[in-house]
């Protein structure tokens, strides 16, 4: 049975998808980063190697997230894929007729707008975390409430509290006035959610048009009180698609199975046990000065990236 995985590494989460020809879903996995991408990609291999079907084979393998490149090499992928296109393609999947997919995970957000299931615009946080998931992260940690808990909690309130989210350090010192003042903690924690909600639209989704049907995904896709908030904001119903927390690696894995590559680089399940090193040297070549990143397995250089010219990444193209 020929097989294809999708690999999806972001700073918070980790996400592998396995899928037959029939894009049917075999095999999916949520699991925290937790800082080292190297071993929390070991693992959701170890994991998938204990569930694959005996009959299975893994005939494609696609990466993608911000340590798209460094999961890339290190498995053997044959695409690296920005997320932009795996998410885009993996919820057209299930929602054909999508024109505006709104996806917010640890690190960044993003909102990606379609027409006839082609991507014409989408907008990054890139300079703020005020409209990630770190920020509730953060916030439920002060609070002591589970952040599985944060979203049930946020759908009690009967009186949201205003906090302000245009900056977490900010959001933060409000939230802690309101605490002082004596706002309930199930109205500040709403008050979080539709902070986080009003942040991205005004910032990241700023001048985009967003229609419906309207798709929320990623991570944060998981908690009711950002759900309820975005609805609320938009005066659109939004659609959580099936899959939602690993869309990246479903669509990786789709992308890659329509690329259909004759032999597969996938370096195999063995490489969970090899020693997998990542550094990381200044060229001084040019006034550029790229820091150029180095994978190692058992010793030996497989690839390098970060070049603008390709010195150095032109060297080992025959290892990716």
């Amino acid at each position: 049975m020929k097989c294809y995985l999708g690999i999806d590494v972001g700073s918070v989460s980790t996400n592998l998808v396995l899928i037959d020809k029939e894009n049917n879903v075999l095999f999916s996995l949520y699991i925290r980063t937790e800082g080292d991408p190297i071993s929390a990609i070991k693992k959701g291999l170890k994991l998938l190697k204990e569930k694959i079907p005996e009959n299975a084979e893994v005939v494609g393998v696609g990466t993608t997230g911000s340590a798209r490149q460094l999961a890339g090499v290190i498995t053997g992928a044959d695409l690296i894929k920005n997320e932009i296109t795996a998410h885009a393609r993996g919820v057209a999947h299930f929602i054909p007729d999508v024109k505006t997919i709104i996806e917010i995970g640890g690190q960044d957000s993003k909102i990606i707008i379609l027409e006839n299931g082609v991507v014409v615009d989408f907008g990054l946080n890139l300079l703020c975390a005020a409209g990630t998931g770190s920020f509730l992260d953060a916030q439920s940690f002060r609070l002591k409430i589970p952040i599985q808990e944060f979203g049930k909690l946020a759908l009690s309130s009967k009186q949201p509290t205003i906090i302000s989210s245009r900056c977490t350090v900010f959001a933060e010192s409000d939230m802690i006035h309101k605490q002082q003042i004596g706002h309930k903690t199930e109205d500040i924690v709403a008050g979080l959610c539709q902070g986080l909600a009003r942040n991205f639209l005004a910032n990241i989704a700023k001048g985009k048009n967003i229609k419906p049907p309207i798709v929320f995904e990623g991570g944060v896709s998981e908690n009711l009180g950002m759900r309820k908030a975005f609805e609320e904001a938009l005066k659109e119903k939004v659609i959580i698609p099936k899959y939602n927390t690993v869309m990246g690696a479903f669509g990786a894995a789709l992308l890659v199975k329509e690329m259909s590559p004759q032999k597969s680089k996938f370096f195999g399940f063995g490489v969970i046990d090899k020693d997998i090193k990542c550094t990381s040297f200044q060229c001084k070549g040019c006034p550029n000065q790229c820091e150029v990143i180095e994978a190692r397995i058992d010793g030996k250089v497989m690839a390098r990236w970060g070049d603008r010219c390709g010195k150095w990444s032109n060297l080992n193209m025959n290892n990716i």
